[in-house]
């Protein structure tokens, strides 16, 4: 990614609307893509903020919600969730899930991952799931994350990652190289997930991420790769 302001607007562009045209068929090719298993990924995820009933939580680039639920009910009676993306059309399907399951505690906003509108130290735990890739500016993002963490909470990220080893790593990038796209064109929106193997294969591979949080000043950082190594969740704190 480049470091000209002008090439990183123009990307969020691109991402933005990218988004807005796949948010209908989202949920339906996030379970086709991972056999339904995004939902188990989620809840480790959450599982790893360490939530308690009372705190408060924000999810980063939410998309239509999933891993927002999932911190909501770990923080219910009292606390709250905000799942924040710059998708509208993200964020009305994930209003819409809310208003179905009457989720109190969680609200969802505009907010830009790279700019987030809240001040330094007000959460006790911030995740991202499936979206820091997506980010113009990987460095400054997780920097930003981390800034709006209250001392000791956690970031915690879920993301897609290459496999090193075959045969996972051969049948990965058959999967993904051939049949995601292909999913993709049956789905409405070929370039869409076209993008989205190229973006992996973009992405630091584990270590570098871990390495990237702990430019952000972050501590006790710790990764665990599943699902043959397709599936990374980093977590680190802020110091208190």
């Amino acid at each position: 990614m480049s470091t000209n302001p002008a090439d990183q607007d123009q990307f969020a562009g691109q991402i933005r609307g990218m988004f807005d045209r796949i948010a209908g068929v989202y949920d339906l090719m996030n379970s086709a893509m991972t056999v339904g298993m995004h939902h188990r990924w989620r809840e480790r995820a959450a599982d790893r903020t360490e939530l308690s009933p009372g705190d408060c939580a924000l999810d980063a680039c939410c998309g239509t919600g999933d891993l927002a639920f999932e911190l909501a009910r770990r923080v219910e009676p009292k606390g709250h969730v905000i799942g924040s993306d710059f998708s509208e059309r993200m964020l009305d399907l994930a209003r819409s899930k809310a208003d179905e399951r009457a989720a109190g505690a969680l609200r969802f906003e505009w907010g830009d991952a790279l700019e987030l509108p809240y001040d330094a130290a007000s959460f006790d735990a911030v995740t991202v799931g499936f979206g820091v890739r997506n980010l113009a500016d990987l460095d400054r993002g997780v920097a930003e994350l981390a800034r709006v963490l209250k001392p000791g909470g956690r970031l915690v990220i879920l993301e897609i990652t290459n496999p090193t080893r075959p045969p996972l790593s051969t049948f990965f990038s058959l999967w993904f190289d051939r049949i995601v796209p292909l999913l993709g064109t049956l789905a409405g929106d070929r370039e869409a997930y076209t993008y989205l193997p190229e973006s992996v294969k973009r992405f630091p591979p584990p270590a570098g991420l871990a390495l990237i949080m702990d430019r952000a000043g972050l501590e006790q950082i710790r990764y665990t790769v599943l699902a043959g190594g397709i599936i990374a969740i980093h977590s680190g704190a802020r110091p208190s």
